[in-house]
């Protein structure tokens, strides 16, 4: 007498594993963007020539408190989208004055920025020729595009980073709009920092 044959699973149930398997594959997806590891596409030119314009890049999300020199995403200051691109919380610093922006508007914009750390909280910092000294020490390992302007490139003042803050710049000192402009960013606004560059194939690598 032959064996009994196992019965097929029904359409119905094949479609529900599907489902489950969708669902929770998007799931996963979802918490990998949104707690650990998120894309960021680079929208300017203001960390020429570290990364180009249309280059994406990879965010730890879990990576909130930057050494000197990563690259971070953040929400900058209210005032980062005021008009003619930016306001220092002070208006007595920033392009023009004797001080680097180191007081920044009070509430946090919903925009979203690249830029590197230059400085960490409690940290010195003067602005000479676009070269930030941190604490009488000169800025190294990264390449920089000159800055030409004297107001955005030179301040005769020296500042210290607040309690909590870190101070963001552009590798391309002369045309990224910047700490300089609007002071530094809370530790609460850092989105993260990046680790990998995966677009375009010729760019791929760690940062």
């Amino acid at each position: 007498m032959p064996a009994p044959t196992r019965s097929r699973p029904s359409s119905l149930r094949w479609l529900l594993e599907l489902a489950v398997t969708v669902a929770v594959a998007v799931g996963v997806a979802f918490c990998i963007q949104a707690f650990l590891v998120k894309p960021y596409k680079i929208p300017t030119s203001s960390m020429v020539p570290a990364l180009q314009v249309g280059q994406r890049i990879l965010v730890n999300r879990l990576a909130t408190h930057p050494g000197i020199g990563a690259v971070v995403v953040f929400h900058p200051p209210e005032g980062s989208q005021a008009g003619l691109g930016s306001q220092c919380g002070d208006p007595r610093q920033g392009p023009g004055h004797a001080r680097p922006c180191d007081t920044p508007t009070r509430r946090e914009s919903g925009a979203t920025y690249v830029k590197r750390v230059v400085g960490l909280p409690g940290d010195r910092l003067r602005i000479r020729d676009g070269v930030v000294y941190r604490n009488g020490v000169r800025e190294t390992g990264h390449a920089l595009r000159p800055c030409l302007t004297r107001a955005v490139c030179t301040f005769t003042e020296a500042i210290t980073v607040p309690q909590g803050d870190y101070y963001m710049m552009g590798d391309n000192r002369g045309d990224s709009d910047d700490s300089r402009f609007w002071g530094p960013v809370p530790e609460s606004w850092i989105i993260g920092t990046a680790f990998f560059t995966y677009w375009p194939p010729g760019r791929v690598g760690t940062l």
